[in-house]
């Protein structure tokens, strides 16, 4: 019986540099068959080249034993291929039933819309994606992980016999991550084949069958998932042997408090009652299930927060009390802030990379009032050569970059920073590989040794256990807990975000 989906001999080439040469590729129903590899190793070329986003210079692509000639997106959805992208692609200013009906309805223009129908429609299938949250909620006003269910439910809808997963669970935390896979497993029975790609290492051995590694355009293993351990894994990916990441050790003496939040509520983001500290030479993990209130509280402290009647509390700053009214006043302050939403908020993937590192303090590169751009190249050429960022220049353009080296590159926006006492990082590792995680984690240690206070939000409970001096536990928008790295566990964490008293 022919596989599902079949690509021999894919090879593609951009400018010159060969992105995938000669990959062979195999889904059989039924399968969840694991891509992984470096950033750069060929993933994203390779699921375009499936759904039909980019053609390939050379070889064949079968469906269902069926060659595929001229493929392209609405060729692909018509054979049933669906792609759920680790940025999702949905309408911000419609509601979840609005956005799963443009993708699943057909008709004229001037038809008459059921509204009953279609929202009874989205309801199901959002819970079939294992939804907690109603359709008629704004899609603009959903969290990443819950973007990313509503696109699993139009999948569902669209009736995939092939869906591509791409970093499914890069924000999810633990619970979130068991209801995922729930789903997975349900498809998997109705014959439907997954294509699931992670950087996630841990997770691959409870949910594939098979694992293809790709590095650097090519192929170095597929085999059975049970056959893979960790170890094996990062050998093949890299081509070399990393190290784990070590727990972090609570500094001899730190610093005085550099962040301080006392009594804090906002009532436009649901956080209520928040104390937290974090002093110098600190980092304070911020665990919590996704809608627990982690990342509201980072956009409060930033001023991202309209401030409304009945809000109360206190932000301090290096001892002094901040009312950030806009991100202007918390920068001017010395606070710096790296986003969930990397492409959205993080980055500007359109502009140079030396723009985008500017961006937080144009003043320093600014010269009569107008930006000395050779100043601003060789700040963003000497931050780029310390945080290893690989570009061809500095006026390279931001979205060309892997996911690793755009995050290195919001990074090095608050390095350059001229007076930065605290900085928060939400999820500053998501969607990364495991090479550039481990360099992520130590510049956020570095940065921790000369003084900065850090806070930082990550739905992967290993993280915050492996980079935390202390952890606090956030659960419906406030602390619930706080335990020292000695006693932290992720039982105790989980707990915790549960809303439960830790065992």
């Amino acid at each position: 019986m022919a596989a599902l989906l079949q690509a021999t001999n894919i090879a593609k080439s951009f400018a010159g540099v060969h992105a995938l040469k000669g990959v062979s590729f195999a889904l059989e129903a039924g399968e969840v068959h694991a891509l992984v590899g470096e950033n750069g190793a060929g993933k994203s070329t390779l699921i375009k080249i499936m759904t039909g986003a980019v053609a390939a210079d050379w070889g064949e692509l079968r469906i269902a034993g069926e060659l595929v000639e001229g493929n392209h997106p609405s060729l692909a959805r018509a054979l049933g291929v669906a792609v759920v992208y680790q940025q999702p692609s949905l309408f911000a200013h419609l509601t979840v039933a609005e956005n799963i009906a443009l993708a699943l309805e057909q008709g004229g223009l001037w038809r008459r819309i059921d509204w009953g129908a279609r929202h009874e429609r989205a309801q199901v299938l959002l819970e079939r994606a294992g939804a907690v949250f109603s359709c008629e909620r704004l899609a603009g006003s959903l969290s990443m992980p819950e973007q990313q269910v509503v696109e699993i439910a139009k999948a569902i809808g669209a009736d995939a016999r092939i869906l591509i997963l791409d970093e499914p669970t890069a924000s999810l935390s633990a619970p979130e991550v068991e209801r995922l896979f729930r789903v997975i497993g349900e498809l998997r029975g109705r014959g439907v084949g997954v294509v699931y790609i992670s950087h996630r290492l841990d997770e691959l051995a409870l949910i594939a069958d098979r694992i293809t590694v790709l590095r650097d355009g090519e192929v170095v293993a597929t085999e059975a998932a049970a056959a893979m351990d960790r170890a094996r894994l990062v050998h093949l990916m890299a081509g070399r042997v990393r190290e784990a990441a070590t727990a972090a050790t609570v500094p001899a003496a730190l610093g005085e408090p550099m962040l301080e939040v006392r009594g804090l509520t906002c009532h436009a983001l649901g956080v209520r009652n928040v104390a937290l500290t974090v002093r110098a030479g600190e980092i304070v993990g911020l665990a919590g299930l996704v809608g627990s209130g982690r990342t509201q509280l980072a956009e409060c402290i930033f001023g991202l927060a309209p401030q409304a009647s009945g809000d109360s509390g206190e932000i301090r700053v290096a001892g002094t009390p901040l009312r950030a009214r806009s991100p202007a006043d918390a920068i001017a302050r010395g606070v710096g802030y790296v986003p969930e939403d990397r492409p959205r908020h993080g980055v500007v993937l359109e502009f140079p990379i030396a723009a985008n590192i500017s961006l937080a303090h144009l003043r320093q590169v600014t010269r009569a009032g107008c930006i000395d751009a050779a100043a601003e190249t060789e700040q963003a050429q000497r931050l780029m050569e310390q945080l290893r960022v690989k570009a061809t220049s500095p006026r390279q353009r931001t979205g060309a970059l892997s996911g690793g080296n755009q995050q290195k590159v919001a990074l090095a926006r608050w390095l350059a920073a001229p007076n930065l006492k605290v900085l928060i990082l939400d999820e500053p590792t998501q969607g990364v590989d495991v090479g550039a995680k481990a360099e992520i984690h130590a510049l956020i240690r570095q940065l921790a040794a000369r003084g900065l206070a850090i806070l930082m939000i990550s739905s992967e409970l290993p993280e915050i256990l492996a980079m935390s001096h202390r952890i606090a536990v956030m659960h419906a928008g406030t602390i619930v807990g706080e335990l020292a790295r000695a006693e932290a566990t992720q039982p105790k964490l989980l707990a915790l975000a549960l809303g439960q008293a830790a065992p």
